[in-house]
């Protein structure tokens, strides 16, 4: 049984919210992660190892930024990127 059925309006509202939401971020995040990776086209673009592996860490420290704030809401909000 979906527990969501004998959930209160407000609480029923805030889960379809948050499913809509991450839907849409995640989508954006999958589509700009596969940009990213375009830039492994070698013909159009040139890059150096080091520069490959900070891309590569930023993107999991963000993903394990995002895990840490989900066990632990009151996380900090991350900084952006720079090479």
């Amino acid at each position: 049984m979906d527990a969501s059925i004998n959930a209160p309006a407000g609480q029923n509202e805030k889960r379809t919210k948050f499913r809509e939401i991450a839907e849409s971020r995640t989508n954006k995040a999958l589509d700009a992660i596969s940009r990213i990776g375009n830039l492994s086209n070698r013909s159009l673009y040139e890059w150096e190892d080091a520069e490959l592996k900070k891309v590569l860490k930023a993107l999991r420290d963000a993903v394990s930024e995002v895990e840490a704030r989900f066990a632990s809401p009151k996380g900090k909000v991350g900084s952006k990127f720079k090479l």
